[in-house]
């Protein structure tokens, strides 16, 4: 089992940052990798980024990938999501999710299977 909990977000201008944090506890954070997904209203879920369990590989949704760093501290069991030059659009609740199975980074968020409640971004305009 694996309990994740994000915290960080909240609302922010446009051009502005966030670091979003999600805390892992149960299962040992060093074996499994984490992503991290967002969710606007009336819109389905969306894949944002994703890490490997030591933190060596990572990969991004293209159209984040020049705003958005995705990290992890195995020693604080928590995973990190910076985000930078925040736009309207980034609006959404923003979710992490542990794969336990390591699977491919570019898995679907059916590939995962540990959830946190989310957290909302809000950027105004």
């Amino acid at each position: 089992q694996v309990q994740l909990v994000e915290s960080g977000g909240g609302l922010v201008q446009a051009g502005g940052s966030l670091r979003l944090s999600c805390a892992a506890s149960g299962r040992t954070f060093s074996t499994y990798g984490m992503g991290w997904f967002r969710q606007a209203p009336g819109k389905e879920r969306e894949f944002v980024a994703a890490i490997n369990w030591s933190g060596g590989r990572t990969y991004y949704a293209d159209s984040l990938k020049d705003r958005f760093t995705i990290s992890r501290d195995n020693a604080k069991n928590t995973a990190y999501l910076q985000m930078n030059s925040l736009k309207p659009e980034d609006t959404a609740v923003y979710y992490c999710a542990a794969d336990i199975h390591n699977s491919r980074l570019d898995v679907p968020a059916s590939g995962y299977e540990y959830w946190g409640q989310g957290t909302q971004v809000t950027v105004s305009s």
